[in-house]
């Protein structure tokens, strides 16, 4: 390792030269209280920026082991580092001038949840730091300005670090406050299923969004109400008592008037499945972590997949049990998503009926009676859902607004008026029955087949493949690009890039034509649980800016990427 005068040195010495020259700095460089990698160089200053990390051992970094005893403390203090890192880089950003990119600095942007990154990383053992971010090299031109890269690296990046990475500048009270809540909410996930609840929304939540375009809270939004007969209160470790609406394993349905919070509320559920930080007005909206939530998908690939508990007997005589399209219909890719919902370990499904297939949904007595049932090689999912929930032990979350076809089946109904919620399932269920169905006699579906094992495409040997991110909306491998936009539960276009890396990952080491998807997935869960996102990157120079998906996320891009040999 060298020092940083040797840094100040080998700058001196490149200045003015051709950009290129730049490359030398690459390497390690000691200084005061931390260590400064230079990882991966840009070739020319309109190019993607450098890649640089900053090293910090435990001893000078000095967090106390209480604010990260458990995963969940970790994750959110590593999340609180890269945000106050963020904010300090944002002021000394283009402070040093130039060309191109000259001058920024730059880490993960977060956002209101919290997600295990690439850009912090603390070790649990040793209490060290490694915090990477993007810099951009100083030149006139294409000519090396050390002068300005000296500023950035001597003057700048020390002030950022020095005010965000020592334990004794910051504030202790609040970063305890930050471990406790992540503590008070990994709790209220865990006591879910103790308490034969798919998900938890405390009283005084915000749950409306600023826009459309905005995830933060609404000013002056009307604050979460839970109705009396689902009320539930938890005592959590810090927090104390939290009382708030529980809502229960089985077939709840949220019904009411357009622009009544229905869909508001499914939103908060769907996104639950994530830690918010504080002040977001969803800290305790706590879905079931496998919660997926399930659209209706026109054009989707589907690959092999066994979707007959749902469409059975097309005239073409097409197989269902592996039914395979280029081109999905609405119904089609909403059963494949169910389907595939499951085969990822889902115990809960969130369904908003504004981007489902109707036919999927439900088929009316009218309907039925003028198409007989035998004619019809869709099973809706109303005809499957108390299945679901009884067999299987999938529950469902329904929002409706249009159909009261799901009052019959359904064990609890909400009505949202003015974003308040009300318990009204003794009315729906007596105006049901003046609204019986005729009797279904449907044998219980065979349990979906989940022995999908793909082999390695042949585009993967090798190193060279090319893989970029779209943002949220997909990622793309070569000359493929998968297609993310309807997978509704990502949040970060951080999580699209670790999705890609995943997918090229198993393709060069896991698929063999042997392991099941299932068991591929377990297995690149227990790589990211014991080394982390950077494991994905095999060993390349400068990791990439990466977040976790979830395990339902990962079958997700598998399930959308048309090249899968299965």
């Amino acid at each position: 390792m060298q020092t940083s005068n040797d840094l100040k040195t080998l700058l001196s010495r490149i200045d003015r030269r051709s950009y290129p020259a730049y490359k030398d700095t690459r390497g390690t460089y000691q200084f005061p209280g931390y260590v400064l990698s230079i990882d991966h160089v840009q070739g020319d200053p309109f190019a993607s920026p450098s890649k640089v990390s900053i090293h910090v051992d435990g001893r000078q970094a000095g967090f106390p082991k209480e604010l990260y005893r458990l995963p969940c403390q970790r994750i959110a203090l590593q999340d609180e580092l890269t945000r106050r890192f963020g904010k300090q880089a944002n002021q000394a950003s283009f402070q040093a001038k130039g060309s191109g990119h000259s001058g920024l600095i730059s880490i993960s942007r977060c956002g209101q949840e919290v997600l295990e990154r690439t850009a912090c990383r603390l070790n649990p053992n040793t209490g060290g730091l490694i915090l990477r971010l993007e810099v951009g090299f100083p030149a006139n031109g294409r000519t090396i300005n050390a002068r300005e890269l000296e500023k950035i690296l001597f003057d700048l990046l020390p002030r950022c670090v020095e005010n965000t990475l020592f334990y004794r500048n910051l504030n202790p009270a609040h970063l305890q406050a930050i471990a406790d809540l992540a503590e008070d909410q990994q709790y209220i996930r865990d006591a879910l299923p103790q308490m034969g609840l798919c998900a938890f929304v405390a009283d005084g939540s915000i749950l409306p969004r600023a826009s459309g375009v905005s995830s933060l809270p609404m000013k002056e939004a009307v604050p979460f109400r839970s109705p009396q007969e689902l009320s539930v209160t938890l005592d959590l470790p810090h927090r104390g008592k939290l009382t708030g609406m529980g809502i229960r394993q089985g077939v709840t349905l949220i019904v009411g008037g357009g622009y009544h919070g229905k869909s508001t509320l499914l939103k908060a559920l769907e996104l639950g499945v994530y830690n918010h930080i504080a002040g977001d007005g969803r800290e305790y909206v706590i879905t079931d972590e496998s919660a997926v939530k399930i659209r209706s998908e026109d054009g989707r690939s589907i690959r092999r997949t066994d979707i007959s508990m749902f469409i059975n007997d097309l005239p073409n005589g097409k197989n269902t049990t592996a039914f395979t399209t280029e081109d999905a219909s609405g119904s089609t890719s909403q059963a494949a998503n169910v389907v595939e919902a499951m085969e990822a370990g889902t115990s809960l499904l969130l369904i908003d009926e504004d981007t489902s297939a109707t036919n999927f949904m439900v088929r009316d007595e009218l309907m039925q009676r003028v198409i007989h049932r035998d004619m019809e090689p869709i099973t809706p999912f109303i005809d499957r859902v108390r299945e679901l929930y009884e067999v299987h032990g999938i529950s469902t979350i329904l929002v409706a607004g249009s159909s009261g076809a799901y009052f019959h089946v359904a064990d609890s109904i909400l009505q949202m008026d003015r974003y308040v919620p009300k318990d009204i399932t003794a009315l729906a269920k007596q105006e049901a029955a003046a609204f019986p169905v005729s009797a279904t006699s449907l044998l219980t579906a065979l349990l979906p087949s989940f022995k999908r094992c793909p082999t390695p495409s042949p585009e993967f040997r090798g190193d060279r493949i090319k893989l970029k991110s779209l943002g949220r909306d997909g990622v793309s491998i070569n000359r493929e690009t998968i297609d993310l936009r309807y997978v509704e539960q990502l949040r970060d276009g951080e999580q699209s890039a670790a999705l890609g890396y995943a997918m090229v990952y198993a393709q060069q080491h896991l698929m063999d034509g042997r392991h099941t998807l299932r068991q591929i997935a377990a297995e690149l869960e227990a790589l990211l649980d014991e080394k982390g996102l950077e494991s994905l990157c095999g060993g390349r120079s400068g990791v990439p800016f990466l977040a976790r998906p979830r395990t339902q996320e990962l079958f997700a891009c598998f399930n959308r990427y048309r090249d899968l040999q299965l």
